[in-house]
């Protein structure tokens, strides 16, 4: 899965949080300042042929909902970067976390728990 632009970033989360939209309702949530409805518009259809959305026809006008959930996404670009920065090593990754201070000790020991209790 490729990684989302800005832009493109902007308009899936709009769909992870709203659900199925049609452009006008897309454009209506989008934050200023807003797209023109063409732009917008042809930005969905490119997400669609990526595989990132889908859409339902009714008539002449489309309904576009997600086909790929927030999870999916955030999994694969998270795998993407520790395989790009990391040489594919989810240890060299936390590892990273915890020398810079992201995550603490304690932290992870108490994700080790949960993941022991599982």
């Amino acid at each position: 899965m490729r990684k989302l632009t800005r832009k493109e970033e902007t308009i899936m989360n709009l769909f992870w949080e709203y659900g199925e939209l049609f452009v006008r309702e897309l454009r209506e949530h989008y934050p200023d300042p807003k797209p023109h409805f063409n732009t917008l518009s042809t930005q969905v259809r490119t997400l669609e042929s990526a595989g990132f959305l889908t859409h339902k026809a009714y008539g002449p006008t489309y309904q576009y909902c997600p086909a790929v959930t927030r999870e999916q996404y955030q999994e694969s670009t998270l795998t993407s970067i520790v395989d790009k920065f990391f040489g594919n090593s989810y240890l060299r990754a936390v590892s990273a976390l915890v020398r810079d201070e992201k995550i603490s000790i304690a932290e992870l020991k108490e994700l080790i728990r949960e993941i022991e209790n599982q």
